[in-house]
């Protein structure tokens, strides 16, 4: 079976989108899975089973990125696209089956918009696929003797971004005696480029010799492993809250003009502390650290979900 499936160009997204591969995966082992995906999302499908490989869309002018796309798989006759990008390049490649997400914005958690695709409720979980060399290598990053909490002060915009001396004294409070995880080191990640450097300084130096700083220096395989070993992730929504989630960690999503209701973390452990709303809208300062400590405490004391 061949298999082509039209991913998204932004990582949450494309995290998101790995329930859905992941269920067709198990439901026909055999297949042939071709992933297209924008640059940034490539490693959440490096480690992949079944992968027969990753065709980049880089967007061009006048969508011409399509056309390059069309002249790599139009050759092939598939048994299933998968196309989440809403676009009609599904009716221009032979098909046994197409399957396409509609445009636009629709009620409810991305997440079950997904599944409805396939007629999936619940809809399968996102799940995180990693390598022995990625796990060896967050085994030395993040040694065992003391429990590890994730930390993911950056995200796409500053509007999405909570205060870094709140990150600080939430870190303080959870790892103090008495706390959830006394004594707990720190992780801090983020993406590659100066922009995420800038928003994760603060909490880097506030922390000093008490945080590893990850921030741009881990693949996406290699961050999935290295959250899978923390007891805890806190950040804002960002395509790392999404990952952590999809790796198994208890994971608190932060959020304030985003749309929690759309994008809030999917998993087994997670929650969202959510800024009220002011006639501005959510804004992250409005997000207490008390919130934030009373959702991470009842995250990490809940039971896992079956």
């Amino acid at each position: 079976m061949r298999i082509l499936f039209i991913s998204s160009t932004r990582i949450g997204d494309a995290v998101l989108s790995t329930g859905l591969l992941d269920h067709l995966i198990r439901r026909h082992p055999g297949a042939e899975v071709v992933v297209a995906c924008g640059p940034a999302a490539e490693g959440v499908f490096a480690r992949m089973p079944n992968r027969a490989r990753t065709i980049l869309l880089e967007k061009h002018r006048w969508k011409l990125h399509w056309l390059r796309l069309w002249r790599q798989v139009a050759g092939t006759r598939w048994d299933l696209v998968v196309d989440l990008r809403a676009s009609a390049f599904a009716w221009t490649v032979r098909a046994k089956r197409r399957v396409v997400m509609r445009g636009g914005r629709h009620p409810g958690h991305r997440l079950a918009q997904l599944g409805a695709l396939l007629g999936l409720s619940p809809p399968p979980l996102p799940v995180a696929w990693t390598a022995p060399e990625d796990r060896a290598r967050a085994a030395a990053l993040l040694p065992g003797g003391s429990a590890w909490i994730a930390l993911g002060p950056t995200a796409n915009w500053a509007g999405k971004v909570w205060p870094a001396e709140r990150f600080v004294a939430l870190f303080e409070a959870l790892t103090a005696p008495g706390g959830a995880l006394p004594g707990a080191r720190a992780a801090v990640l983020g993406g590659p480029g100066e922009v995420e450097r800038r928003m994760a300084a603060p909490v880097l130096a506030a922390l000093g010799d008490r945080a590893v700083d990850l921030v741009g220096r881990l693949a996406l395989p290699e961050a999935a492993a290295v959250l899978a070993r923390c007891a805890l992730f806190v950040g804002n929504d960002s395509g790392l809250m999404h990952l952590s989630a999809a790796a198994g960690t208890p994971t608190l999503g932060l959020f304030g003009p985003s749309r929690v209701v759309e994008y809030g973390p999917s998993g087994r452990r997670v929650a969202a502390a959510v800024a009220p709303d002011s006639p501005a809208g959510g804004s992250m300062p409005g997000l207490t650290l008390e919130a934030a400590l009373a959702a991470a405490e009842g995250l990490l004391a809940a039971k896992v979900a079956a």
